[in-house]
């Protein structure tokens, strides 16, 4: 079976020489020495000012909104993953979407104007992929009406904007350091600002909101992380750049195998340095779309309809269509990638969507030379399929 991501992980006698030292020390989490370690070594490789180890970026997000102290309306995107919008909601901020861009599939800047009103406080954006919005945009027109920036920059770790890392903008930016991520720490995430007043407030935030062993400033949280989390964190890092070289050296291979099928890729700046967080591929056509995924999963091999569906859709919002983004969520494909992705594993779901193009589903049945198991089985993941 070939799944749309796998984990990397590095020799278990690297982790288990840190887990040694934590049975050592009794140490286990509230802020330990290898979560001290890990939040330097990150801000010497992402060479940024201050950040915050926390457990999962989700409350990553949620402390952002907070620490801004944000109320009523928060511009964001339909197209991102259902935390971004359960943050806001969560926070009791109301989110008010806008419309995404046709070729990179982030927030459109020229949209968001049209969707300020006097209630807005912020702009909550996501780099969709690692693929960064136009930042110099969206920080225009926070600095022309007074309102905050928070980046829910979840894929991002090694992509960079002006030679800076990601990171580095906005009045906050979150990451997550997810098992699904390509740099990961098991379960974790990070808070950055170039503000040292907002970290100190995030700081307390993330320790139930002490200042002191026995002084409360303000409201908090439980968002600390474990030395355990901290430990594969610190083992991943010494791998990054070899990650990172083999999601480009995958990614690029896929878009050369892939150039006769009906699709296109997400458009990537030249200028940036990119980290290749995920393979998305926009099909022309939905029921392409659906051949190609019944073909692959016929072989053992799974996508993902990544994002899927648009936030602006959910049953919990004020439902509004989002054209470009209710045609992408149609049509968008996460193929496979991973570190121990082969070349030839590639190949081969390269020749079945190639495949899958030119026989599409509704040709295949037991009348034209598919023996009735092999017909049986493809119209059971086609109905699958269609209820999912």
């Amino acid at each position: 079976m070939i799944p749309v991501t796998k984990p990397f992980l590095p020799k278990i006698e690297e982790f288990e020489n840190y887990v040694k030292s934590i049975w050592d020390r009794q140490w286990l989490t509230n802020n330990g020495p290898l979560v001290n370690d890990l939040e330097l070594k990150l801000k010497q490789y992402l060479n940024v000012d201050y950040l915050l180890y926390v457990s999962n970026g989700t409350i990553a997000l949620q402390m952002a909104i907070r620490a801004l102290e944000l109320k009523g309306e928060i511009i964001t995107t339909p197209f991102s993953f259902v935390a971004t919008t359960n943050s806001i909601l969560w926070q009791g901020c109301k989110p008010i979407y806008v419309d995404i861009d046709p070729d990179t599939f982030n927030i459109d800047p020229g949209k968001i104007e049209a969707a300020i009103t006097p209630k807005t406080s912020a702009i909550l954006a996501t780099h969709v992929y690692g693929n960064p919005c136009n930042i110099d945009a969206i920080q225009n027109i926070a600095d022309k009406y007074g309102l905050k920036v928070i980046y829910d920059a979840a894929h991002c770790f090694g992509t960079k904007y002006k030679n800076r890392s990601v990171f580095a903008y906005g009045d906050i930016s979150i990451t997550s350091f997810h098992a699904t991520k390509l740099f990961h720490t098991i379960e974790g995430g990070a808070v950055f600002t170039k503000k040292p007043e907002l970290l100190e407030k995030m700081a307390f935030m993330r320790n139930f909101g002490y200042s002191g062993p026995n002084t409360i400033a303000l409201v908090g949280i439980n968002a600390k992380n474990s030395e355990f989390h901290a430990a594969m964190g610190l083992c991943n890092l010494g791998h990054i750049d070899a990650i990172l070289e083999k999601r480009k050296s995958l990614s690029l291979h896929y878009r050369e195998n892939l150039k006769k099928l009906k699709v296109k890729f997400q458009s990537i700046d030249s200028a940036l340095d990119y980290n290749y967080a995920y393979c998305p591929i926009l099909f022309d056509s939905e029921e392409l779309m659906h051949d190609c995924i019944v073909k692959l999963e016929l072989a053992n091999v799974y996508c993902r309809r990544y994002f899927f569906p648009s936030l602006a859709a959910l049953p919990f919002v004020s439902r509004k269509k989002m054209p470009v983004c209710d045609s992408v969520v149609k049509r968008i494909v996460c193929l496979p990638l991973y570190d121990t992705l082969t070349i030839p594993d590639l190949d081969m779901i390269s020749r079945i969507l190639l495949r899958a193009q030119k026989y599409p589903v509704k040709t295949i049945n037991k009348q034209n030379g598919f023996g009735e198991l092999i017909a049986n089985r493809i119209e059971k993941v086609i109905n699958d399929h269609k209820q999912k």
